[in-house]
């Protein structure tokens, strides 16, 4: 008996912690666990998310796909795509963002979230994450302020990005942070987020736009772009 219900406590026990340290990943896991419904294609709400949201919803998401897709030409990622309808499906899964990317696992929107800038950031970056491979993106060999411009770029946000051959609302004065946990510390301050699509952007003039990025996910590292200045 002992034997029997060794395996069944400790899988209990790693459920539970699970549950309490990463409740995204737990939600990611199983959607109906935290009160999502599978409206079908990958795509989950609130379960009490009227009809007309609903529908609303898998407008959203097919628009953000396209556009990830005709900046890669093609979609290799899948990803879970959880959308919560209120803060309070949202607040302890994603806290004050406006959606977030497991890997290229999962994706979770908060109501501020559900448009196709949004979406289609997230999954900008569940793409990338997809063609780098989990080893290139656990040991986050792309600096955490290309992976954020290159999402801003693909989806083309006009908070941070101009209309016109030049993109740029703020030019890099300097280092971007490359680590995650630098830029999470400073992406709220000194538009962060414009100066990283910006050099991003200035990049991929560069480089042939998408096709100087798949060139660079297919040779395997991102070295240069610690110095990079656009060119």
């Amino acid at each position: 008996m002992r034997t029997v219900m060794l395996p069944l406590i400790l899988g209990a026990a790693a459920a539970a912690l699970i549950h309490f340290a990463y409740p995204a990943a737990a939600a990611a896991g199983c959607p109906s666990c935290y009160g999502f419904t599978d409206l079908g294609d990958g795509i989950y709400v609130e379960a009490d998310m009227p009809a007309d949201r609903r529908e609303a919803t898998k407008t959203t998401v097919e628009a953000a796909r396209a556009r990830v897709r005709s900046f890669y030409g093609d979609l290799r990622s899948s990803p879970r795509i959880l959308l919560c309808g209120t803060d309070t499906c949202y607040r302890p899964l994603g806290g004050g963002s406006r959606g977030i990317a497991l890997l290229d696992q999962a994706l979770i929107l908060s109501p501020r979230g559900s448009d196709v800038i949004i979406a289609s950031h997230e999954l900008a970056h569940a793409e990338l994450h997809r063609r780098i491979g989990v080893a290139a993106t656990l040991s986050r060999s792309v600096p955490q302020w290309f992976d954020e411009g290159l999402a801003v770029v693909i989806s083309d946000d006009p908070r941070y990005l101009a209309v016109g051959s030049n993109r740029c609302r703020a030019e890099p004065d300097g280092a971007l942070p490359a680590s995650r946990a630098a830029w999470i510390e400073t992406a709220d301050s000194a538009g962060l987020y414009a100066k990283a699509a910006c050099r991003v952007s200035q990049w991929l003039d560069a480089h042939g736009g998408s096709a100087g990025l798949l060139r660079l996910v297919e040779g395997g590292t991102f070295r240069e772009l610690e110095s990079a200045r656009g060119s």
